[in-house]
């Protein structure tokens, strides 16, 4: 049977689902025409004079993708952002300087410099699979440091995995080819050009849910390649981030041809669960070893379970209806007091539902889960740290416990793993933290410094200076001398991926926005890039909350009251001088089906009062009270959700009239506008 890790809970899956079509993705040349469209557009704008002017916040930047550094001077590199363009830095990270802003995107995968030749490749489309991660449009080449660019081609490629140069010939380089996010396409896997760009030939295909993630040469020959290639499939709904196709292959002819070196008897792990593959190599006096980090899906081997007190989401799951009425009410209250459980939900109150068939035992856990508690909940291996000193025929595994934390389910973001030419056996791998090994991957530890982001991307180990390392993460960039006991942030560029903004009514006015990564932020419209802040260390920014922030609606009658939140619905009212907050999200009742979330869930405050509140899910919500309270104003909006292991079938828009109070139109993620004109007493799609 096909293994899809898939967690089915019943807020992911309703009781009833649709047929969702699946919508042909846009041809390459389609996309490519699309820009001379939008530049023309822009020409016969009417604020097409208005110049715009950046105003913060600084102190944090985008999420990195790429580090390409000078070999002769480390404070001249290149920085490659997710969706921020290429950026250069001549003075250590000091300022950096935008070098591709004028072309078709701005988002990237990956770089490569021929610093030799000052040549510049571009792979364009973020390649960590994430909601926020955006398509390309191919490659992209400049002869002159960034000042000018030649596209050259693979429009259908989307996301770039990784790019190799050769050292011995300018014109040949290697391309790993992810392929499309949301659909198959045969166009992935490993791509060559001997001309420049000209032309492309593909020397490796697995199949059309496939590409190239991973490539890395061997140092002691440069005609011996790796490619890591991974299978993963998203969609709205559901990501499947592993499969068959994945798997390790060798070329000893500059990737001309290919064979498979991982799985079978080679102890490398294959199958459903394998998902996506980071490689590097040591030189050990010549004899290259080599590494590779795996996001493992399948799932952990179960535990024995010890005799304890503490009644957990796990012991219900199964639990019968009998063997629920027969647990100790200590062990009911201390479950429901520990999680939250509303006080009308008495142990008395629940042992009566349970008993009478109103609930399964189950319903304890569908309560207080969400999507975003399976992010970190769901018992996957994650990631696991292999060896190999025959060229990748035989593979071990350098730790015997698991790396806890490291990836958590969501693997599919990381992959990367960096060895150290000073010392044989000194390793670091990139996941929320990122953590070194000096023996050879036995143990590891965390080098997250308190001024570092989580999440990380991209490490460049400087081959001259031992304990010298360049770190990209979803902050930006740091640098460290002493392999991460203390660490400099370099993050002037003003890069972020903003969800929404908002602005209050203040005299003068502070906007606010929730970003991918960052959580949310507020500052004045006044504020303008600069370094002042650190002598005065008053920065005009503040943080208002963590997570990848998502809206932001602010009571203009006080200026202070905000609503925002994080993924997935959880919202809090937040009074932005005392620091007070409440989280405001709604529950569904015992026995109903769970409520479900949008990533960027909608909340929209009504103009004309605003203590009311409105908030989406499948329904609307609607608060009278700030947010303290809120009743379902509609039935389920959408067609009804889709099997997955993403919340499907929620509202995404919400937006009241200026004009008349209760006219109401609220979208959908499955396609579907419905519109009320009577505060949510009736609808119409």
């Amino acid at each position: 049977m096909r293994f899809l890790f898939i967690l089915v809970l019943s807020f992911l899956i309703p009781p009833s689902t649709f047929s969702q079509d699946q919508p042909p993705a846009s041809d390459g040349q389609e996309r490519l025409e699309s820009f001379e469209k939008r530049k023309m557009l822009e020409e016969r704008s009417l604020v097409n004079a208005i110049e715009f002017e950046s105003i913060g916040p600084t102190v944090f930047s985008g999420r990195v993708v790429d580090i390409d550094v000078h070999p002769e001077d480390p404070s001249i590199f290149y920085v490659a952002y997710a969706s921020g363009g290429l950026w250069k830095t001549e003075n250590n990270g000091m300022s950096f300087k935008p070098i591709f802003d004028n072309e078709v995107v701005m988002t990237l995968g990956d770089i490569a410099v021929n610093w030799e030749n000052n040549i510049i490749w571009v792979g364009t489309g973020e390649n960590n699979s994430s909601r926020s991660s955006y398509a390309g449009v191919g490659m992209y080449k400049s002869m002159d440091e960034g000042k000018t660019w030649e596209y050259k081609g693979l429009p259908e490629s989307h996301h770039i995995g990784r790019i190799i140069l050769d050292p011995q010939d300018p014109n040949t380089a290697i391309v790993g080819v992810l392929g499309h996010l949301y659909s198959p396409n045969p166009e992935r896997g490993v791509y060559k050009t001997t001309d420049g760009g000209d032309s492309w030939t593909q020397t490796l295909s697995v199949n059309d849910n496939s590409g190239a993630i991973e490539l890395i040469s061997d140092p002691n020959d440069s005609n011996i390649l790796y490619v890591g290639m991974w299978e993963r499939t998203r969609r709205a709904w559901n990501f499947v981030e592993s499969g068959v196709g994945t798997g390790i292959y060798k070329s000893s002819d500059n990737g001309d041809t290919w064979t498979k070196i991982s799985g079978g008897e080679s102890g490398f792990p294959d199958g459903e669960g394998a998902g996506r593959i980071g490689l590097d190599t040591y030189n050990d006096n010549g004899k290259t070893i080599l590494y590779a980090i795996l996001d493992n899906y399948f799932r952990r081997a179960a535990e024995d379970k010890e005799e304890t007190d503490v009644l957990t989401k796990d012991d219900l799951r199964d639990m019968s209806k009998d063997d629920f009425l027969k647990l100790d009410e200590k062990k009911i209250k201390t479950y429901l007091e520990s999680n939250r459980f509303p006080r009308k939900y008495s142990v008395k109150k629940v042992r009566a539902m349970v008993r009478k068939g109103e609930i399964m035992p189950l319903a304890l856990v569908e309560y207080i889960e969400d999507a975003n508690s399976l992010l970190f909940d769901t018992p996957v291996i994650g990631a696991e740290v292999y060896r190999s000193e025959d060229g990748g025929m035989t593979w071990t595994k350098t730790h015997d416990d698991y790396l806890e934390f490291v990836y958590n389910s969501y693997g599919y973001y990381f992959g990367q793993i960096r060895t150290s030419p000073h010392k044989k056996g000194k390793l670091y791998i990139m996941g929320v933290p990122i953590l070194i090994s000096e023996d050879d991957g036995k143990n590891w530890k965390s080098i997250n410094g308190d001024n570092v982001h989580v999440d990380h991307h991209a490490l460049w180990v400087n081959p001259d200076r031992d304990k010298h390392i360049i770190l990209g993460n979803d902050g930006g960039i740091n640098i460290s001398y002493d392999d991460g006991e203390q660490w400099i942030k370099c993050n002037t560029p003003p890069l972020g991926q903003f969800y929404d903004i908002e602005i209050d009514n203040a005299k003068n006015y502070n906007v606010y926005g929730g970003l991918q990564d960052n959580g949310v932020w507020m500052g004045p419209n006044t504020y303008r890039s600069g370094t002042r802040w650190h002598s005065t260390g008053q920065y005009p920014y503040k943080g208002i909350m963590g997570g990848d922030g998502m809206q932001v609606q602010v009571d203009t009658r006080d200026n202070v009251t905000v609503y925002t939140g994080f993924q997935f619905g959880n919202y809090s009212r937040i009074n932005t001088r005392t620091n007070e907050r409440k989280r405001i999200t709604p529950v569904h009742e015992l026995g109903e089906n769970p409520l479900r979330w949008n990533w960027q869930t909608p909340i929209h405050l009504s103009i004309h009062n605003q203590d009311i509140l409105y908030m989406g899910s499948q329904y609307l919500h609607r608060s009278f009270d700030k947010g303290s309270n809120f009743d379902k104003i509609s039935e389920d909006l959408t067609k009804g959700g889709q099997k997955g292991d993403v919340a499907f079938g929620t509202l995404t828009a919400i937006h009241e009239s200026p004009m008349k109070f209760g006219l109401i139109y609220v979208g959908t993620d499955d396609g579907n506008v419905h519109v009320t004109r009577d505060g949510g007493f009736s609808w119409q799609n």
